[in-house]
C-alpha cells in the first residue's frame, strides 16, 4: 500500500506530496496522521531550507473525505479530536523551515486553511478553492478562515465560508491569497524555483524573517482555533445538527430551530 502522503528530499529542499490521487487527495484520519508524522519529521532533519507541499494527481486535495465527515472510528470526545488535529496543524507554525505550497485543482475546506497557514501559495490556473463547511453543517475548523481574514478582511472569509462558492485563481490572486498564478504545467517547477531560492539566503536570516511574521500573524490564528474547538463541539450536539442529517436521511427540507 503506498504512502497516503509521501516525503522526499533534495538536498536542503523537502517535497511533501498529498497522495491520494483518486479520491482528490481528499483527508481522512490516515492521511491526517501521516501528515503530522511528515511534519515531525521535518522538524527533526538536519540541513533542512524549505519545504514544498504539493498534490499528485488534478489536485492539491478535496478537502475531508465526507464520509468520514463527524465519524469517529475511536473513543474520543468530538472537543478531544478537534483540539488533537489542531495540535497536529500547530506544527505548520512551529517548523522551522519555510512552507511554498503549489496548488492545483480542488483545494477544498481544512485542506485550503492549512494551505493558508503556510508561508507561499502558488496556484495553478485550474485552482478553485472553497470553504463548504457550513453546508455539511459544520464550521471551518483549522484556522485557515483567521488568516484568510488577517489576508483579504472580513468580506471575503465571511462570503466564502457563509456561501461555500469557489473562487478561482486569479480573484485569490487579486486578494493576495495567492502570491503567483502560473500555468499547471509550471506548478511544480515553479514551487521548486522559489524553493531554491529560499534554500540559498542565509539560513539565519530566513529564520529570523520567519519569526518576526509568526509573532504578527498567529497569535490571531491560535485565537481562532481554540474558539473553532468549542464552536464545532457544540455544533455537532446541536439540534439542528441533528436535524440536517436526519433531513438528508429522509430526502426532505430540513427545519431548523436554531439551536
Amino acid at each position: 500500500m503506498s504512502e497516503l502522503i509521501t516525503l522526499d528530499y533534495d538536498g536542503p529542499v523537502a517535497v511533501l506530496s498529498n497522495n491520494r490521487p483518486e479520491k482528490h487527495n481528499a483527508a481522512n484520519d490516515a492521511m491526517d496522521r501521516r501528515l503530522f508524522d511528515c511534519l515531525r519529521e521535518l522538524h527533526d532533519r538536519p540541513g533542512l531550507r524549505v519545504v514544498v507541499w504539493r498534490g499528485n494527481g488534478k489536485s492539491f486535495s478535496s478537502g475531508r473525505d465526507v464520509s468520514e465527515l463527524g465519524v469517529r472510528t475511536e473513543d474520543i470526545t468530538d472537543f478531544d479530536f478537534i483540539e488533537r488535529g489542531h495540535a497536529g496543524t500547530r506544527l505548520l507554525f512551529s517548523l522551522p523551515v519555510p512552507v511554498v505550497v503549489a496548488m492545483k485543482g480542488w483545494v477544498i475546506g481544512g485542506s485550503f486553511e492549512r494551505a493558508l497557514l503556510c508561508d507561499i501559495r502558488i496556484a495553478a490556473e485550474s485552482t478553485r478553492m472553497m470553504l463548504p463547511e457550513i453546508g455539511h453543517g459544520v464550521v471551518p475548523d483549522s484556522g485557515g478562515t483567521a488568516r484568510l481574514f488577517q489576508m483579504a478582511g472580513h468580506g471575503l472569509a465571511a462570503d466564502l465560508a457563509l456561501t461555500g462558492r469557489p473562487m478561482d485563481a486569479q480573484e485569490a490572486l487579486r486578494h493576495g491569497v495567492v502570491s503567483r498564478v502560473v500555468p499547471d504545467e509550471a506548478l511544480d517547477e515553479t514551487a521548486l524555483e522559489i524553493a531554491a531560492a529560499i534554500a540559498k539566503a542565509p539560513a539565519f536570516t530566513v529564520k529570523m524573517f520567519r519569526r518576526t511574521l509568526d509573532r504578527l500573524a498567529t497569535p490571531l490564528v491560535d485565537h481562532s482555533m481554540q474558539e473553532e474547538s468549542v464552536a464545532q463541539t457544540l455544533v455537532f450536539a446541536s439540534d439542528d445538527y441533528a436535524e440536517m442529517k436526519q433531513a438528508r436521511a429522509e430526502t426532505r427540507e430540513p427545519v431548523y430551530r436554531g439551536r
